[in-house]
């Protein structure tokens, strides 16, 4: 076996041109998305796991539905704030992979 050369280097990235407003929203909206959902998971996640018990005086059906209502609402509002930041890195990882813009064409 040859050592490995430490001298290899990575080629150059080419500067690419920036991808369209339309594809970066809609990439915005779907890393806002998946993280909404993660949060909602976690919370889930959380709450089943919560050390209090079961309250059989304010327990039941009503309140596990507020309690998940609360949970998606807070869920949303954290990835549209950039709360957690996960979106914000989903974004920047998935940017790089939009087709560039095309120039507008004039006939």
């Amino acid at each position: 076996m040859s050592p490995i050369n430490p001298t290899f280097a990575a080629p150059a990235a080419t500067p690419a041109a920036a991808p369209s407003a339309t594809d970066r929203a809609a990439l915005k909206k779907a890393a806002q998305g998946f993280e909404a959902i993660f949060v909602r998971q976690m919370l889930a996640a959380a709450r089943s796991a919560s050390l209090a018990g079961e309250d059989p005086i304010f327990g039941g059906q009503a309140q596990e539905t507020f309690a998940s209502m609360r949970d998606e609402r807070f869920a949303e509002i954290a990835a549209q704030t950039g709360a957690f930041g996960l979106a914000k890195q989903l974004e920047a990882q998935f940017a790089r992979l939009l087709p560039a813009a095309q120039p507008a064409r004039k006939d």
